[in-house]
């Protein structure tokens, strides 16, 4: 048996390429996933309650980029939705990412822009260039609101202070003093109508596309030929962690499902003083199903090891480091693409990922031998989730 390209992994970055080739180059591909289903950690499904769910953490699209929303939108219609959170801290649900109305609860009665303003400029530590995720967020809100939302939370998440972190991993939460109360600035906010899971299984309906589940590509690789390989998995288990191990924080959720119609006032609350979860995700906020029960999603960060999933590559100056010497290996790669957030060692938006992977494509478009490339997007943000 024989195929044109073989892609690791059903996630965005491999499904996006499949489809890319086979719909456009006429390229037949076989995708490989060690999982039960496509769609990668976007993967969603109706539990016994009915509620639309997030296996694996809650997935909110959101792009500034109108070709992206173009492409997606060949496979899934769009529910419209802007992202709203909660923190709880000191007894009580404060308004997050910071903003006029936190500010507000945190004085106990109404105020302005101005005096926000005011208020932030005292209490602001000044630090010209902010080498770390405490420094960031210190320079901008100063201690008291850093304690209060950043700095137990970014212990729970990534078992390191803020300090030991890039400035990246607090800095993509907006700081504002309007009454801007959304999670996410970007212009296109929205959910994949049907779930992501139906939006997944158009991109992978081509005629040319095969696709097999339960499926480790070592065993594969060594029984179907194919000429150029796609790899989106972990980039050290690719080359058999001859470096070592590159670190990664893992989850672990508990899903619960109650006989009310809301558990919580938002679809997400954050715990980060509180508990050993992180937040509670109620999804079917966003989802606006109409049911008498919600189910409840409570995470938890864990290490990284055997039987557990990487989720987010650690944003630290060591692990770089690690990541680089894999870097160097995989360009030595004849005919091998590497994509994605495992294999390229970054976290990345999933509107971040299409892009990465229709970068991919078009070079491997124009291309007249295929060569190994390690895909790097333009806009990188670690997580704080």
């Amino acid at each position: 048996m024989s195929f044109d390209f073989l892609i690791v992994g059903a996630g965005f970055a491999g499904s996006v390429l499949a489809e890319r080739i086979a719909s456009q180059l006429g390229k037949t591909c076989l995708v490989v996933e060690r999982r039960n289903h496509i769609g990668g950690n976007a993967y969603d499904h109706h539990d016994r309650a009915g509620v639309l769910v997030h296996d694996y953490g809650p997935h909110y699209f959101r792009t500034n980029s109108q070709r992206i929303v173009d492409y997606l939108s060949q496979f899934t219609e769009w529910h419209p939705v802007e992202y709203k959170i909660l923190s709880w801290t000191h007894g009580r649900f404060w308004q997050f990412p910071i903003n006029l109305n936190t500010f507000e609860e945190l004085i106990g009665r109404p105020s302005t822009t101005e005096e926000m303003e005011a208020q932030l400029a005292e209490w602001r530590v000044k630090i010209a260039n902010p080498k770390n995720s405490e420094e960031v967020i210190v320079s901008q809100v100063g201690w008291k609101l850093y304690e209060m939302f950043f700095q137990n939370y970014t212990r729970k998440q990534w078992q390191r202070d803020a300090r030991q972190l890039d400035p990246s991993v607090c800095g993509r939460i907006p700081i504002r003093t309007n009454r801007d109360d959304r999670y996410l600035s970007e212009k296109f906010q929205a959910l994949p109508k049907n779930g992501y899971t139906s939006m997944f299984q158009k991109i992978l309906s081509h005629p040319k596309i095969d696709v097999w589940l339960n499926t480790d590509y070592r065993e594969v690789r060594q029984h179907v030929r194919f000429g150029h390989l796609i790899f989106t998995g972990p980039i050290d288990e690719y080359f058999d962690h001859c470096f070592g191990r590159l670190p990664y924080r893992s989850l672990r959720f508990e899903p619960e499902t109650l006989p009310q119609e809301y558990f919580q006032p938002a679809m997400q609350v954050n715990y980060p003083n509180d508990h050993d979860f992180t937040r509670i995700v109620e999804i079917k906020h966003a989802r606006g199903q109409k049911l008498p029960s919600t189910t409840i999603v409570r995470e938890y960060p864990q290490n990284f090891g055997p039987g557990h999933e990487p989720y987010y590559p650690i944003p630290a100056p060591d692990a770089k480091a690690l990541y680089s010497k894999y870097a160097e290996r995989a360009a030595l790669e004849k005919n091998v693409g590497f994509v994605g957030r495992l294999a390229t060692y970054r976290y990345y938006n999933m509107d971040q990922i299409v892009g990465m992977a229709l970068a991919e494509f078009n070079r491997l478009r124009i291309s007249r031998q295929y060569q190994v490339s390690v895909a790097q997007p333009s806009m990188l943000s670690p997580a704080f989730l």
